[in-house]
């Protein structure tokens, strides 16, 4: 039978033996529908989850401003097209359905390398919107709502196409976030760097998307954490740090309420703060104890949280940063993925402040892949003359090129207020 509201041309619910997943025109969109699936990138539309019930005309209209043409619709879960007027396609399961998204998402990438010039306009585009998605899943985790993984996915998805050009863009970004914005860019940031050490050590397609997705949701138990404590400027007190401690437990018993989350999203959640010597939490497992997965997820982050500002100190220099992992290696990281990890990164990573044996100070601006320690450097200061000079790219790996790195620098030493802009090329890279 078809329910039918007042008018023959008013939506309808599904018939039971009809097709209950429909394609139709953003034009044919109305209140009560379930939208289940938007047919385009995650960048093109304002929503970073999918699967909703339209309450707001709110969301239609931002729906048609976007470039999105079709959506999927669920008629079994919300209301269906006006009486006469026709899908532009059916499906008769979800699979299908996913097949298609998936489809559709293989011919939209463009996943060839780039430099990391050519990929941070659109790596600040995604760590924009990645920074807002991840803010409303922290909202409606406080309020109690489900995690649409789903939504996560296709965020991972962006990230995971964006590392795949050029590492380098996204992960160094994202390290640039404000105090304010620490929680939610360090999700962004993990996620980032947790594709690029899955991809290092040769982690399947399939794997490295669930590490992405791993890194996206590691400390989704921080949105149960009180404000007062999770924003703290100064040291927490020990009664601070026992709660904040529990942040990993928190975020796994909210993913175990969310259906078909991979066990590997769930075991970096719980165990991303063990140590390999078994001083970690909240099981002090030690060594072959803790996953490989949860290992990868340690690294990363301690890394963005220690190259990052935070309320109490600013953040170390990426270089310097690595430097002193190396000296925890032994008691915190496991060694072959913290090699792995040095890897994807390299020894100067992006955004690291050097100085080359001919005196000149530069900042990283690009890995070129032949060697860990020959970056490309954009010099800008002479230490011989004490002055600034015209900004200049020395690529340290071209054969003939007689100068090489003699030291990391300390950003706080120098002080130069536009050590950022000068790798990025962005004036606001935040």
């Amino acid at each position: 039978m078809v329910v039918v509201t007042e008018g023959d041309a008013s939506p309808a619910i599904c018939t039971d033996n009809g097709p209950m997943l429909k394609k139709i025109g953003v034009q044919q969109l109305t209140l009560g529908m379930h939208l289940k699936e938007f047919c385009g990138s995650w960048m093109e539309h304002p929503f970073w989850r999918t699967g909703f019930v339209i309450t707001d005309s709110k969301d239609i209209a931002s729906i048609l401003a976007s470039s999105i043409k079709e959506v999927w619709i669920d008629c079994d879960k919300g209301l269906d097209v006006a009486q006469g007027e026709a899908a532009v396609s059916e499906a008769e399961s979800e699979a299908q359905v996913e097949a298609e998204m998936q489809q559709a998402a293989q011919s939209r990438r463009t996943v060839a390398p780039v430099s990391t010039a050519a990929e941070l306009e659109r790596a600040a585009s995604i760590c924009m919107q990645s920074k807002q998605a991840v803010i409303s899943m922290f909202q409606e985790a406080r309020m109690g709502k489900a995690i649409d993984v789903g939504g996560a996915q296709q965020m991972v998805e962006e990230i995971s196409d964006s590392v795949s050009a050029n590492p380098g863009a996204l992960i160094s970004l994202a390290r640039l976030k404000t105090v304010d914005d620490y929680t939610y860019m360090h999700s962004v940031a993990v996620c980032a760097m947790m594709v690029a050490l899955a991809k290092q050590l040769g982690l399947d397609e399939k794997e490295t998307r669930a590490a992405g997705l791993s890194g996206l949701l590691h400390d989704l138990g921080k949105a149960t954490m009180p404000m007062d404590v999770l924003n703290k400027p100064g040291k927490l007190t020990d009664a601070e740090f026992a709660i904040i401690k529990t942040h990993p437990q928190e975020g796994h018993r909210m993913l175990l309420g969310v259906s078909n989350v991979d066990s590997m999203v769930l075991d970096v959640c719980l165990h991303h703060h063990e140590k390999t010597d078994g001083s970690g939490y909240p099981k002090g497992l030690k060594g072959d104890e803790i996953s490989l997965f949860a290992k990868m997820g340690a690294v990363c982050d301690v890394y963005d949280a220690i190259t990052s500002n935070r309320p109490y100190k600013a953040g170390w220099d990426p270089a310097e940063s690595l430097r002193k992992m190396a000296e925890w290696a032994n008691g915190h990281f496991d060694p072959k993925v913290f090699q792995g990890f040095v890897k994807s990164l390299g020894i100067y990573p992006i955004g690291s402040l050097v100085q080359l044996s001919s005196g000149r100070l530069g900042v990283v601006v690009e890995q070129t892949g032949k060697s860990l320690t020959t970056p490309a450097v954009k010099v800008f200061f002479s230490t011989k003359s004490n002055m600034r000079i015209v900004p200049e790219v020395v690529d340290l790996s071209r054969p003939g090129t007689l100068e090489k790195i003699v030291s990391r620098e300390d950003p706080a030493k120098w002080r130069f207020a536009d050590l950022n802009e000068l790798w990025s090329g962005l004036p606001s890279a935040r």
